[in-house]
């Protein structure tokens, strides 16, 4: 098959063909932004779930919804070295300086005085230039150093700034798990003023299946937040996932060859995709075979075994290593820390640094107390393949 045509897409973060079984969420995220266009602010959004369910993509695909209305958007990724200070700062000069002119509203200026200090709050020696005469504007005072307060007065001014305009501001936000104590605590009180007051801007958090109880452990109300849950696909949805893209370019599947693959896929997006390219890039007619299934799982799965598994697995120690491999007879299910502790005859105690730093890398993560599951699909049958080898 034409390898130039093939319209499977694997990649952190690449919108799929078709995306299929998120419509709740995305009619969700549609209907808020039409609210806060009327003066009802909603809720922050909570996208949570194992790697490779597609959370990013989601979050990907609410930012076009936003910017198709021409909202203002920041869609920022958290984990780096990078405060989330700097990243809504820096995330928010294009919007803001697509926008600047002399005959811009009063908000419009005052957001523009404001997050220039919001600039000096976080880059004492960086400065921003809007092409506007600021001098005179009212505003500023969101360079105080107290992070509650100059994200506080950013945001406000910014999205009032937005209703100005006749549009909103939408701040995205993946790995949110990766923030801060502070930086959540501060976020979360923020959207919750924003709320209050019917601010015209809304979030949208993405995570792995721990943001809920990090958001709660940093405050009670964030329970309150519109938690969307995302999962693998089921088998109907993995079929269209995988039938619909190549009908596009005029090629069927066999039906074993589908069943095949989301049988092995687990109905994970990422896998689909991985396999699916695969599948199509052996095949050599018209319609993909069981044959040409099997192959492009076989050969999907031994990319993924030196890529997107392996990048995870280098990242430990040895004695990290260990651990993991004494969750791997539960497979993808949680398994007790007592009882990796008894498989490695060490205390739960003397092993709570290495759990530590697994949680910490997103390797795995506690979905309930004394419990531990891995954070990806399929890590555990990777280790054991190492384990033979």
């Amino acid at each position: 098959m034409d390898p130039v045509k093939n319209p499977y897409v694997p990649g952190a973060g690449r919108k799929p063909a078709a995306l299929v079984g998120r419509d709740s969420s995305m009619t969700g995220w549609r209907i808020a932004l039409q609210r806060a266009e009327n003066g009802i602010t909603d809720q922050p959004f909570v996208l949570y779930g194992l790697r490779g369910v597609g959370k990013t993509v989601l979050l990907t695909q609410f930012r076009h919804d936003a910017e198709d209305r021409d909202w203002w958007v920041v869609q920022i990724e958290a984990g780096s070295d990078r405060e989330l200070r700097e990243l809504i700062g820096e995330g928010l000069y294009e919007p803001l300086s697509d926008i600047s002119r002399p005959s811009a509203g009063r908000k419009v200026l005052k957001a523009l005085r404001t997050a220039l200090s919001f600039k000096a709050s976080y880059d004492a020696n960086g400065s921003w230039t809007f092409g506007v005469d600021l001098s005179d504007t009212p505003g500023g005072g969101a360079d105080s150093g107290v992070l509650h307060t100059d994200l506080r007065k950013i945001i406000k001014d910014v999205s009032l700034a937005a209703r100005e305009e006749g549009v909103g501001l939408a701040i995205l936000i993946d790995e949110a798990q990766d923030l801060s104590a502070e930086e959540l605590t501060t976020l979360a009180a923020v959207t919750q003023s924003a709320a209050q007051d019917n601010w015209p801007v809304l979030f949208a958090l993405a995570g792995l299946p721990n943001l809920p109880q990090i958001l709660a452990e940093a405050k009670s109300y964030t329970e309150r937040f519109q938690f969307n849950q995302i999962e693998r696909l089921s088998r109907a949805d993995a079929h269209l996932a995988i039938a619909q893209p190549s009908a596009a370019e005029l090629v069927t599947w066999a039906e074993d060859a589908v069943q095949h693959l989301i049988t092995e896929s687990g109905q994970y997006p990422y896998f689909i995709q991985q396999f699916g390219r695969e599948a199509w890039n052996v095949a050599t007619g018209s319609q993909i075979t069981l044959a040409d299934s099997r192959l492009g799982v076989a050969t999907g799965q031994n990319l993924l075994d030196n890529g997107f598994f392996r990048a995870r697995w280098d990242r430990t120690t040895a004695s990290e290593k260990r651990y993991l491999r004494a969750m791997c007879p539960e497979g993808d299910a949680g398994v007790g820390s007592g009882e990796v502790a008894a498989r490695l005859k060490k205390s739960i105690s003397s092993l709570g640094p290495a759990r530590a730093q697994l949680i910490h890398k997103g390797l795995i993560y506690a979905p309930d107390h004394g419990v531990v599951a891995f954070t990806v699909p399929g890590m555990a049958s990777f280790i054991e393949r190492q384990i033979e080898s």
